[in-house]
C-alpha cells in the first residue's frame, strides 16, 4: 500500500494562517505574545520574524534593548514601552487599540512574554474584551535548562524569581519542602549564594541540584552538583551570569517515612481510640492506623490483643 503523501503549498499554507490569523469580520486587532532568543540570535522563529514585521505596533519590555534585535532583523515596525510598573495603564491603552482594529505583539528583554516577564496582565485583559490572544512559540529559559539538567523531566514546577518579601519567602521555601516534582528557579547572580543557602537549609545539603547560567551564549555553563556543595563553591568563586536552579525533587519513598514516622509518637492503642473518636468503628479505626503507620490491619490487631 502506497503512503498517502502530497506535497505541501507553503505559500497557502502561510496566505491561510495569516487570514485566520489576523483577518476577522469583526475589525478588531490581534494580540501576539512572540518568544525571543535568551542569549543566541538565531534562537529566533521564522514566525515571530513575519509577525513582528506584520504587526501595527510592538510593545516592548525595554525599547533600548529590543531596538538592537528589530535593527538586526531589519524590522521597521513601531515600539512602545511595556513593562513591571505600567503594566496596567499601557495594557488599557493596547487593548483600545486592539478593538480599534490594530495588532499587536508583545516581546521581553529574552525569551517568552508571560514567563517571569511582562505579558500577563496584558492578556488577561486582551481576553476580558473578546480580542484573539496568540503565543509565538520560541525560547524560554525554564526549558532550555531543564531538559540539559540530567533532573527528572516529567513532572515539574516552575517557580520563577523567589519573592523578595521575606515572609512570602519563607512561605514558598516551606511548601518546596515537599514538593516531589523538579524545581525551577531564576536567580541573579548577587543574590545566588543567598538562595542557595535558604535552599540548602529547607530542602537539605544533599539534595541535587543543576546550576546553569548564561543559556544559548558563548559561556554556558552547567554544573551538576548538591545544594551544599554549590554554597561552598560560590562562597570561593564569584557567581557571573544568569543563573537557572534545576532541583531534584523530594523522594516519594523519603515523603512517606517521614509521614508514618510521625505516627510513632503515640502506641497502636492510642492511634486507634483516635479515629474511635472520631466516629469510625473499631475495624476501620484499626485500617486507617495500620495506613498510617505502615503496616498491616493484622499487626495492629496482634499489638492491640497483645496490649
Amino acid at each position: 500500500m502506497e503512503d498517502n503523501i502530497t506535497d505541501i503549498d507553503y505559500d497557502s499554507v502561510q496566505a491561510l494562517e495569516e487570514f485566520n490569523g489576523s483577518h476577522n469580520n469583526s475589525g478588531v486587532g490581534q494580540l501576539y505574545l512572540c518568544a525571543t532568543p535568551i542569549g543566541n540570535l538565531e534562537d529566533i522563529t521564522f514566525r515571530v520574524l513575519r509577525i513582528l514585521k506584520e504587526v501595527d505596533i510592538i510593545a516592548a519590555e525595554d525599547t533600548r534593548n529590543s531596538i538592537k534585535l528589530l535593527n538586526h532583523f531589519e524590522i521597521n515596525t513601531p515600539m512602545t514601552s511595556y513593562h513591571e510598573y505600567n503594566k496596567y495603564d499601557k495594557a488599557k491603552v493596547l487593548v483600545e487599540k486592539m478593538l480599534k482594529g490594530m495588532s499587536v505583539a508583545v516581546i521581553t528583554d529574552a525569551g517568552t512574554p508571560g514567563i517571569s516577564d511582562p505579558g500577563e496582565e496584558l492578556v488577561r485583559q486582551a481576553l476580558a474584551s473578546g480580542i484573539k490572544v496568540s503565543s509565538v512559540p520560541g525560547a524560554a529559559a525554564c526549558i532550555t535548562a531543564l531538559t540539559m539538567s540530567g533532573q527528572a523531566t516529567r513532572r515539574f514546577a516552575f517557580e520563577a524569581f523567589l519573592p523578595a518579601d521575606k515572609n512570602e519567602r519563607k512561605d514558598i521555601l516551606k511548601e518546596l519542602e515537599d514538593e516531589t516534582r523538579t524545581m525551577i528557579i531564576y536567580e541573579a547572580p548577587h543574590r545566588l549564594l543567598k538562595t542557595l543557602k535558604e535552599l540548602s537549609e529547607v530542602l537539605g545539603g544533599s539534595r541535587a541540584v543543576t546550576i546553569c547560567k548564561e543559556l544559548t551564549k558563548r559561556y554556558e555553563n552547567s554544573m551538576v552538583t548538591t545544594l551544599a556543595e554549590a554554597c561552598s563553591y560560590y562562597e570561593n568563586n564569584q557567581p557571573r551570569g544568569e543563573y537557572v536552579l534545576v532541583i531534584a525533587g523530594k523522594d516519594r519513598n523519603e515523603l512517606k517515612e517521614e509521614a508514618q514516622a510521625q505516627w510513632l509518637t503515640m502506641s497502636e492503642q492510642e492511634h486507634v481510640d483516635m479515629y474511635i473518636a472520631q466516629g469510625l468503628d473499631k475495624k476501620e479505626a484499626m485500617k486507617a492506623a495500620a495506613r498510617d503507620r505502615g503496616v498491616s490491619k493484622r499487626d495492629i490487631y496482634n499489638k492491640l490483643l497483645g496490649n
